[in-house]
């Protein structure tokens, strides 16, 4: 094969080996060296392919290569201190989401934090700490029952807080 056919190749078909390789390893960069890597690999070994079979075997070079790419040991690497590693970010998640999620769930703990007593207490060991009602109880030395209700008009409150912020 020429160069010439080689880099018709690369142009009919950059667009869908970028896809597979962003697509697997959610980064954006990495899945730019992939894509270099998947025709790097398909020029070296190109006499080896049949003609009409060019789409489907890049395709697989680009899932392999992103495949390797995950098993790696820059992909596991431990992560510095307050770092996350990858393992601990949802693949479908962006970093919007990401973003957004963080906020939400400060402004969540700010309206727990701002609730009047007794649901303050109750709130902050239920949603924040993530105690049961049995725990709550015994560490307010107060009834299951009145930690329960509680609980459910610290509920209504946050709800309606919670929506008032929504809304602005």
């Amino acid at each position: 094969m020429t160069n010439e056919h080689f880099s018709q190749l690369v142009k009919q078909y950059e667009k869908l080996v970028f896809t597979i390789c962003s697509q697997m390893v959610r980064d954006f960069q990495e899945a730019q060296n992939l894509s270099q890597e998947t025709f790097l690999s398909a020029y070296r070994s190109i006499d080896s392919c049949p003609s009409d079979q060019y789409k489907p075997w890049l395709c697989r070079i680009a899932s392999n290569k992103a495949k390797d790419y995950l098993k790696s040991a820059y992909a596991r690497r431990v992560a510095i201190p307050g770092e996350e590693t990858l393992d601990a970010i949802p693949s479908h998640a962006s970093p919007e989401d990401l973003y957004i999620e963080g906020e939400s769930e400060s402004r969540a703990q700010r309206i727990v934090r701002n609730l009047q007593e007794p649901y303050q207490k109750v709130s902050v060991l239920y949603f924040l700490e993530e105690k049961s009602v049995e725990e709550i109880a015994e560490a307010l030395k107060r009834p299951k029952k009145t930690v329960q209700t509680q609980l459910y008009r610290a509920k209504a409150m946050l709800r309606e807080q919670l929506g008032k912020e929504l809304s602005q």
